[in-house]
């Protein structure tokens, strides 16, 4: 199972700036997609970016600007800088990756989220 492992996030004031990290392992994999996701209290969970294998990214209107997505392929990770954040970004932060495993001489595909960070944002 490819597993997800994030860091960053915690609490900061409005206009204040943060940093995600996403880590992938296990196994032998190639990623398609990885991206960053969110859920706020009582919310459904809402894409925020995402960055393909070659580089496109892919933005929510709400962080078009403030946001960005970077990623190093060689290593199987993913970045998220904030920027001017809002109270409204506090939510918990989810890594996804999608793409290809090679299990029992197969390759699969796979879907994979991390556990959540917590991002606060007071004002």
């Amino acid at each position: 199972q490819v597993q997800l492992v994030e860091s960053g996030g915690g609490l900061v004031q409005a206009g204040g700036s943060l940093r995600l990290s996403c880590a992938a392992s296990g196994g032998i994999f190639s990623i398609n997609v990885m991206g960053w996701y969110r859920q706020a209290p009582g919310k459904q969970r809402e894409l925020v970016a995402t960055i393909t294998s070659n580089g496109r990214a892919n933005y929510a209107d709400a962080v078009k600007g403030r946001f960005t997505v970077s990623r190093d392929t060689a290593k199987n990770t993913v970045g998220l800088q904030m920027n001017s954040l809002r109270p409204e970004d506090t939510a918990v932060y989810y890594c996804n990756a999608g793409g290809r495993r090679l299990l029992r001489a197969t390759w699969q595909d796979f879907d994979s989220w991390g556990q959540g960070t917590q991002v606060t944002v007071s004002s």
